[in-house]
């Protein structure tokens, strides 16, 4: 009698996660960047000085040579005409830019940092995510790294311990720091607008499924985006999820906004984040013009020197990293030495005021109308493709509308800050998820992968 042995089962769980990790192995550099914004800069998140040399600026490194190696083993065009022409007219701009320049050393620096932030590392971006799963790796690990980095601003905020705002260490500004104290609310705020943009995906499975854990992570996001005390990030982020309501459409963007309204008020009055201090600091927002604090009176006169600083050379502005030097002359009398500094960590000093607070303004003295056609006019035509793509390829709207919302986030809150402090390698991925959608190739992903 034959004797039967029962079959062992065999898991299917092991070599789908290792089916998973082959498949998205190309984005590890990637991800490694996005997971190291969270470690602190060299000597502490207070640390003077810390706004560059962090380990996430030196894993943008790694990215740009693994981008290049992949593309170059490869053997396919990687680029779009479009995308071609549109990043290499930025870098001719920050070259000219720098070629004018006072200060030959200070331009070299200046010339690799916006090149780094406006030219590589959007462009590597663009080259490793290939397709809407590649994509949607990279939005959840900015949506968990906003999260982290909410959960210790929160706890800043309870424990007071964060940066110094109004005589308490009660600002939420997470592993920035008080040095870098637009970090924390920029991440958060991209986690917030990628969180709203997969809640307002189609009806279809995946985007349904999708949906209720988005919408708990942007209600749990916007209660460090409030202790941040940041203005300009709350304008930029109301502005743009306003944007995006309108743009997926008015029955889901009444179902959306309903549930995302119920529970912020949930979330943000259960965590005790009305306070006194918060209230006053929305009602500074209208109070720019009758009765300013000094911080909008600085920001104020440094606009009026970069506009001065514009003016007496226009085509090419003062040269890269030439603001500081000329800020001086051309800021009226009400400019003050520079901002207060203290807490999460920090000991009490006086951050000079070295840019004027708004890119725009920034590019227009620094490169005057040159940069102004080169690399403003370069994020415009970025906006209108996301725009035009959005709405012809309607099937793919969740990374559309999370990838339009980051550049649009970006280009707002343009007008009140500007590039600076450990932060700043986020703007660059941010370009580069936007330029994946505006300007890369589509239909070749699975030639790519194979």
């Amino acid at each position: 009698m034959a004797q039967t042995t029962a079959a062992t089962p065999r898991t299917t769980a092991p070599p789908a996660l290792a089916a998973a990790v082959r498949r998205h192995v190309h984005l590890l550099p990637l991800l490694a960047v996005l997971a190291l914004l969270a470690v602190p800069p060299p000597g502490g998140a207070g640390a003077e000085g810390s706004g560059t040399g962090t380990l996430a600026d030196a894993a943008s490194g790694v990215l740009v040579l693994w981008a290049l190696g992949s593309s170059l083993r490869s053997g396919a065009r990687p680029l779009t005409p479009a995308a071609a022409g549109l990043f290499a007219v930025a870098a001719a701009g920050i070259a000219v830019a720098a070629a004018g320049a006072g200060d030959p050393g200070e331009a070299l620096a200046g010339m690799a940092r916006y090149l780094q932030i406006f030219v590589l590392v959007p462009l590597s971006v663009l080259l490793l995510v290939r397709d809407r799963r590649d994509f949607t790796v990279v939005a959840a690990a900015l949506v968990a790294l906003a999260l982290v980095e909410g959960a210790v601003g929160v706890r800043q905020y309870l424990t007071a311990t964060g940066a110094s705002y109004m005589g308490e260490d009660i600002r939420a500004v997470g592993t920035f720091g008080a040095s870098d104290i637009m970090g924390m609310a920029t991440v958060v705020s991209y986690g917030v607008v990628a969180a709203v943009a997969f809640a307002l995906a189609p009806d279809s499975g995946a985007g349904r499924a999708r949906r209720p854990g988005a919408l708990v992570c942007a209600g749990l996001l916007l209660v460090p985006l409030a202790l941040s005390f940041s203005r300009g990030a709350w304008i930029a982020t109301a502005l743009t999820c306003v944007t995006l309501l309108l743009l997926a459409g008015v029955r889901r963007a009444l179902r959306v906004a309903v549930t995302g309204v119920a529970l912020a008020v949930v979330v943000v009055g259960g965590a005790g984040a009305g306070t006194a201090l918060l209230q006053e600091r929305l009602s500074s927002i209208t109070q720019v013009a009758d009765a300013p604090d000094q911080s909008v009176t600085d920001r104020y006169t440094l606009w009026s020197a970069a506009a001065g600083m514009w003016r007496e050379s226009p085509l090419t502005g003062v040269g890269l990293k030439g603001f500081p030097a000329h800020r001086d002359s051309h800021a009226p009398l009400a400019l003050s030495s520079g901002s207060d500094t203290a807490g999460a960590g920090a000991a009490f000093r006086r951050q000079p005021l070295l840019s004027p607070h708004n890119m725009y303004l920034l590019i227009l003295s620094e490169q005057g109308l040159v940069g102004v056609c080169t690399l403003v006019a370069g994020w415009a035509a970025l906006l209108v493709c996301a725009l035009r793509r959005l709405y012809a390829r309607p099937g793919e709207r969740d990374c559309g509308l999370a990838a339009t919302g980051l550049l649009l986030w970006l280009l707002v809150d343009f007008f009140y800050g500007d590039i600076g402090g450990p932060s700043t390698v986020l703007t660059a991925l941010a370009l580069g998820l936007a330029a994946w959608w505006a300007l890369g190739r589509r239909g070749d992903g699975e030639a790519a992968r194979r």
